[in-house]
């Protein structure tokens, strides 16, 4: 197998040192380039000799953020594989990433046994994902419940008078009921929803996801 060169682009200490520390150990990967922030390395490669095949990048960096980054990254090395190694699990992280040009997303949770082998999926042409991250990925495409089969007809009719703008006494008033009754409603729709607000029950409305 013919070493697979690689460049890190991560601003934490430790995480730096465990890194290098494991990859100057493994004789089919070099590490040809480590720096803390985004603008540092693509000013460093300018001087190597020998450039990354594979990037792997944080996202919470000094200077920008790593997922925009990206895009300098790749207009500077059109052929390199990135692979995001982050902290951040969450949706909105992982789909930038991926949407920016990153091929792989790991935890950094992952052992470091799992990143070399992801590093080696990259650079056969494949694309790696950490188990979590693989999973939120499959969610997203999976069928979306219709949030309304969740409400009651009564709550429905509530869902309605709080879209239209009406108060907790004018809605008890319309439909014949205490406020406290209005309120404990309200409260089981937020629940059965899996929200916190109006706001976020009216954006719901408005996006027919009721």
């Amino acid at each position: 197998m013919s070493t697979i060169t690689l460049g890190i682009i991560e601003d934490d200490q430790l995480v730096q040192e465990s890194l290098k520390e494991f990859f100057h150990a493994q004789a089919e990967i070099d590490c040809v380039l480590m720096s803390s922030s985004v603008e540092d390395f693509l000013t460093s490669i300018k001087s190597l000799k020998t450039l990354p095949e594979i990037i792997l990048l944080d996202i919470n960096l000094l200077g920008m953020s790593g997922i925009k980054g990206i895009p300098l990254l790749l207009n500077e090395l059109p052929k390199v594989d990135i692979i995001m190694l982050t902290t951040f699990e969450d949706n909105d992280s992982i789909y930038k990433a991926l949407c920016a040009g990153a091929c792989s997303y790991l935890s950094k949770k992952t052992p470091l046994k799992k990143i070399k082998e992801a590093i080696e999926v990259v650079h056969k042409g494949g694309s790696y994902m950490s188990p979590s991250i693989a999973r939120k990925i499959v969610n997203s495409f999976a069928p979306k419940q219709n949030k309304s089969n969740l409400l009651t007809p009564r709550q429905k009719e509530i869902v309605a008078e709080i879209v239209d703008g009406k108060s907790y006494k004018m809605i008890a008033n319309d439909l014949f009921v205490s406020i406290d009754t209005v309120r404990t409603h309200i409260k089981n729709i937020y629940k059965a929803l899996e929200i916190n607000s109006k706001a976020e029950l009216i954006k719901k409305s408005y996006d027919n996801e009721l």
